[in-house]
């Protein structure tokens, strides 16, 4: 029964994930996160960024997230990349989210289209809410997020952490967790 609710979880995921969504997401996505104030100074400063529109996340004690992406480099459409991620321990829920991963120099462009990238369990991200502020983690440790929109958003931590700053926006649902697990990401370029 959990194994037949976890592949039904995942086949949803994969539809909010695919290229079949509306064209226009990516740049409601690009929109969303130039306009909140945390993120709008990387648009200026990074070598390069990666931007997931929608990446669909659930879970009942095994879970994971799934979501397609584009890679930028120097503000150019270079390629195109997919997160997978599978989580292990108490999790319950569904959400979908947009992220933004900026890349700071040449250096953590090269290593994120290197192939098969990966965070690690302790990687973080910040999570952007118009109403509710709290650290999304990939990995170990507890979350719960909440979103009141997409703009006018507020984040008391930010910065490059390894030459990487990653941000995610809530688009909806509730997902708790206390869960180990990274993202692992595939890249192909134009």
């Amino acid at each position: 029964m959990m194994l037949m609710r976890f592949f039904g979880f995942t086949a949803l995921l994969v539809l909010l994930s695919s290229p079949l969504s509306y064209a226009g997401e990516y740049e409601d996505a690009l929109a969303s996160f130039k306009a909140a104030e945390p993120t709008a100074p990387f648009f200026k400063n990074a070598y390069g960024y990666v931007i997931f529109p929608t990446i669909g996340k659930g879970g009942f004690g095994i879970g994971g997230s799934h979501g397609a992406g584009r890679v930028y480099a120097k503000g150019m459409y270079v390629g195109d990349t997919t997160m997978t991620q599978l989580t292990v321990g108490f999790q319950m829920g569904a959400q979908a989210f947009s992220q933004m991963i900026f890349l700071e120099d040449e250096r953590a462009f090269k290593s994120f289209t290197s192939g098969n990238f990966e965070f690690s369990a302790q990687a973080t991200a910040v999570a952007i809410t118009a109403g509710v502020s709290a650290e999304a983690n990939t990995g170990g440790g507890a979350a719960a997020s909440a979103s009141g929109g997409r703009n006018d958003a507020s984040v008391s931590n930010s910065g490059y952490r390894k030459g990487l700053a990653i941000f995610t926006i809530a688009r909806g649902g509730l997902m708790y967790e206390a869960s180990l697990g990274g993202q692992k990401f595939t890249y192909k370029p134009l």
